[in-house]
């Protein structure tokens, strides 16, 4: 009861900001990809993201959020590794700042190798950590967004990472040895490190 009562206060003191719903497919058959794949990665037979620990921002080197979309829409064999079910992320976050919900938090969405089973995944339409940092609005909506999950989900601050920082999380595992030092390098350590000062508390 307790940990019910703290997180409704967690989420009243960080409110929920406006979501626009622009889910992709994501039937049965994905779903049962999924759980395929966290079998095989992280010694989990299913495909629920369950009690997440981890926030991840990336940025989508499109120009606009259809590109983004169409690229997480079908179910294909992700072009690094040839497996299924096809990338994704929970949020993309436009230009204008609006806040698209592409996947239900209840589920799992490859975005991170080593952090899937854990993490929230957060793409921000831009080229360069600088085209996020840079925007205002865009900005103002992803730490509205990560506020608002960071609080509901109890998630550290220091949890909130940039997809660079995937390798040093203590929470990364990848059971697949040629994926094991798999990362990227969107939103860096010292763009995070000024976009985490900027998170606020609950």
């Amino acid at each position: 009861m307790l940990a019910l009562i703290t997180s409704v206060l967690m989420a009243a003191a960080a409110p929920q900001p406006t979501i626009v719903q622009k889910p992709i497919p994501f039937p049965r058959e994905r779903k049962e990809q999924m759980a395929a794949y966290a079998r095989r990665h992280y010694d989990i037979d299913s495909y629920r993201l369950r009690e997440p620990k981890v926030i991840v921002e990336h940025y989508t080197v499109t120009a606009t959020f259809q590109q983004t979309y169409n690229t997480f829409a079908p179910n294909h064999p992700d072009p690094s590794f040839n497996e299924y079910p096809n990338t994704c992320a929970h949020y993309v976050i436009d230009r204008d700042g609006t806040i698209y919900q592409l996947v239900p938090r209840s589920i799992m969405c490859r975005h991170t190798v080593g952090l899937n089973y854990t993490s929230f995944g957060i793409e921000h339409v831009g080229k360069s950590d600088g085209d996020v940092m840079g925007n205002k609005r865009q900005l103002a909506a992803s730490l509205r967004l990560t506020r608002w999950l960071r609080c509901r989900y109890g998630i550290a601050t220091k949890n909130v990472i940039g997809h660079s920082e995937s390798l040093a999380s203590p929470f990364h595992k990848e059971n697949v040895e040629r994926m094991r030092n798999q990362t990227h390098g969107d939103m860096t350590k010292a763009t995070m490190r000024k976009y985490r000062s900027q998170l606020g508390a609950c």
